[in-house]
């Protein structure tokens, strides 16, 4: 599932070709994803593309009246090609370019979405959404305010996109690792000095996944047109029984409300 550095990186990778031009068509192949794909969107032709910015998980594509609000769900991307590459197989939406490039919208799964908004700030998915994770109002002061109280686990808690977005499975667990908090602590139980640790590593592991995602931004507009997602230098993710990167432990694996967890009973405390 793409979580909230590939969602970045595909923000910054798709950027440059759609913003400030023109759509000139758009075609469903189809328009049954998560939900129906708008009507509105039918009738973008002539539109011009003010920008591309990111919020949480969706991607916000501004056009003068409104916007496009993209989710990649959990097999869905994005791809920029020439219009004369052969269509693939779930390449559900094709936006024609002023730049002759094609943005095309693919999805095995169809979890994805693309709706549009006439102001994207009030949608229904985005007004109850927590600060981002890499912005200056998410700090210790308050994720500890916001878990006062909480019995649920603090793996739990940070999956909460109305306590902070973007903190998907992956970089919880990677997160809690650096941190040395054992995903099954109470989120009410942590201290105020152990927020502050556990906020700074939240920071560390997504900075780290976006810079290198970076070094992926060309494969959005590849000669084959494959999205260019990055291998990761994970701690404990994926690496059930395998030894602690630390202390040399095997690495154990739980299931938190239905997701995989794994984490080191030495170091995570």
């Amino acid at each position: 599932m793409p979580e909230l550095p590939e969602v970045e990186t595909t923000c910054r990778g798709v950027e440059p070709y759609l913003a400030k031009h023109i759509i000139e068509s758009v075609t469903v192949h189809c328009g049954r994803l998560r939900w129906p794909v708008s009507d509105e969107i039918y009738k973008l032709r002539g539109e011009l593309v003010l920008s591309v910015s990111r919020r949480a998980k969706y991607l916000i594509v501004e056009l003068h009246h409104g916007a496009l609000l993209i989710h990649l769900g959990m097999s869905g991307s994005l791809r920029l090609t020439p219009p004369s590459l052969p269509l693939k197989k779930h390449d559900h939406l094709v936006f024609s370019l002023s730049n002759d490039k094609q943005l095309r919208f693919n999805d095995p799964r169809r979890f994805g979405s693309v709706l549009w908004t006439d102001d994207w700030t009030s949608h229904s998915l985005i007004r109850s959404l927590g600060p981002e994770p890499l912005e200056d109002d998410f700090n210790s002061d308050y994720l500890y305010q916001r878990a006062a109280g909480r019995k649920a686990s603090i793996k739990q808690f940070l999956m909460d996109a109305s306590i902070v977005v973007g903190v998907g499975n992956i970089y919880a667990n990677e997160a809690l690792f650096l941190a040395g908090i054992s995903p099954k602590r109470s989120a009410g139980k942590i201290s105020l000095q152990r927020m502050g640790v556990l906020v700074k590593q939240i920071k560390k592991v997504l900075e780290s996944a976006i810079k290198q995602g970076g070094t992926t931004l060309r494969d959005f507009v590849n000669s084959n047109g494959e999205p260019g997602y990055f291998k990761q230098q994970l701690f404990v993710y994926g690496r059930k029984g395998m030894p602690c990167k630390c202390c040399g432990g095997a690495l154990k694996e739980i299931r938190q409300n239905q997701r995989s967890t794994v984490y080191c009973m030495t170091c995570q405390k």
